[in-house]
């Protein structure tokens, strides 16, 4: 595939391409701070109420093991992350635009539409964690509460209209609420240092026990997201660098991937407090029960280590933090939603309207399993986590052609990919892939 060979007539995510000012010849200073930005909702994904069920119920049942998992997806997805700024950057195309080009209309159509199940999926995740915390809050219902949901569209439109940096200032004040909840929490609860450290160390069990394994490929589907490759190779190219200037694209390159390292470690470090707090509070104990939503918030009200007043404290903060991390998620969600449709089938349709559709679809599994169920709270916590592994599964479709894109010399010019990038994303896709394969198998012989 040649550069040439990809033509769109308008540029990826339009209304925010080119419109955030960034001189090359500033400061290191003032160019670090003008890349400061992208990052935040690229890591958002890697945070969101998806992590939290998957992650604090991997600490619940298995200890501190799967630490391992968050390390090496947390550096995976960093390896992941700096590609898409490369391809953005230096291509000036999305991956969705890109990944059409590659394949042929019938394959095209397949993909896209794996795309859209992810984001979905995502959304899904969103959808359950920000009823959840509203009803933990204030008791509204979740039917209700999912509904709810639904306006969090027009409240990203809302702010979309004072620029694409108020986007990114909201969502990193959100973000750091959530670490410093989370900090607080780790911190009352006093784990043991040494066992989290050895959490780092890979295990067997991971592997050889189906429930650790299930619980390790949502991790790699929460902290791994399809949508944030499409997302994060679309809104690099909101600054304004020399399109032309190989040197400016260069810079551009550099400043991205320091803004989306600093950013993810943030969010690995919010992933590995969840596991953590999951298990000091609740591993060795009866783990079976806890590990979701309304359990963990509950064992936190009532923690005999806690007492009344901390307890319930703590409970309210993470009920806060959930719904600050279910409204950061919504923001970033929907504009995948629309980088994936213009991409994949070049159709541009009203943004309120591509929002609404895409949140509307979500919300609709969630509102008929809350009907068919009752409203059964594990239910849904159940749903939120297979919705996670159904990212794991659907992952190697947005990765695949990542990976044939940074390694295209027409399209990539001097940026493509190095040799050990080459050896280690292709690795990654193949222990990926045979992994979910082993999970389905596994599955099917347990039924």
């Amino acid at each position: 595939m040649s550069k040439r060979q990809v033509k769109y007539d308008t540029d990826s995510l339009d209304e925010v391409n080119n419109s955030v000012s960034f001189n090359s010849n500033s400061s290191i200073k003032q160019k670090f701070l003008s890349f400061l930005g992208p990052g935040l909702l690229v890591a958002v994904g890697y945070m969101d109420p998806g992590n939290w069920i998957t992650s604090m119920q991997g600490g619940a049942k298995y200890g501190y093991i799967l630490l391992f998992i968050i390390l090496v997806s947390s550096l995976s997805a960093m390896l992941l992350q700096s590609m898409t700024v490369r391809l953005g950057i230096a291509s000036g195309y999305d991956l969705a635009q890109v990944t059409k080009h590659y394949l042929n209309k019938p394959l095209g159509y397949v993909f896209w539409i794996i795309a859209e199940l992810a984001i979905i999926a995502t959304d899904i995740a969103e959808v359950i964690g920000s009823a959840i915390a509203l009803d933990l809050l204030f008791g509204i219902p979740l039917i209700v509460g999912a509904i709810i949901t639904v306006l969090d569209v027009f409240i990203l439109l809302f702010i979309m209209k004072f620029g694409f940096r108020k986007i990114e200032a909201i969502v990193g004040a959100l973000i750091f609420t959530v670490l410093a909840i989370f900090i607080f929490e780790v911190y009352i609860a006093s784990p043991d240092v040494t066992r989290i450290l050895n959490g780092f160390i890979p295990s067997s069990k991971i592997i050889t026990e189906h429930g650790a394994l299930y619980i390790a490929l949502g991790i790699v589907g929460a902290t791994i997201m399809p949508h944030n490759l499409y997302l994060h190779s679309s809104i690099v190219q909101s600054r304004t660098y020399d399109r032309k200037d190989e040197d400016s694209k260069a810079q551009a390159i550099k400043y991205a991937t320091i803004d989306s390292n600093i950013q993810l470690s943030i969010a690995f470090v919010i992933n590995c407090l969840l596991l953590v707090l999951g298990a000091a509070l609740f591993f060795g104990g009866n783990s079976e029960s806890l590990g979701g939503f309304y359990d963990l918030y509950h064992a936190l009200k009532t923690q005999p280590l806690l007492g009344a007043s901390l307890g319930g404290l703590m409970s309210t903060l993470f009920a806060v933090a959930l719904l600050a991390s279910g409204q950061n998620s919504t923001i970033t969600g929907t504009l995948a939603g629309q980088i994936v449709m213009e991409g994949f089938i070049n159709l541009k349709i009203p943004n309120w309207l591509n929002r609404l559709i895409t949140r509307a679809i979500a919300v609709i599994p969630v509102i008929v399993c809350l009907i068919i169920f009752h409203g059964n709270e594990a239910m849904m916590e159940q749903l939120l986590v297979f919705s996670q592994v159904f990212l794991s599964i659907a992952l190697p479709f947005s990765l695949i052609p990542l990976q044939l894109a940074t390694n295209n010399s027409d399209l990539m010019g001097r940026f493509k990919n190095k040799l050990w990038i080459n050896i280690v994303s292709w690795t990654l896709i193949v222990i990926l892939s045979a992994l979910n394969i082993h999970l389905i198998i596994q599955t099917f012989q347990e039924l």
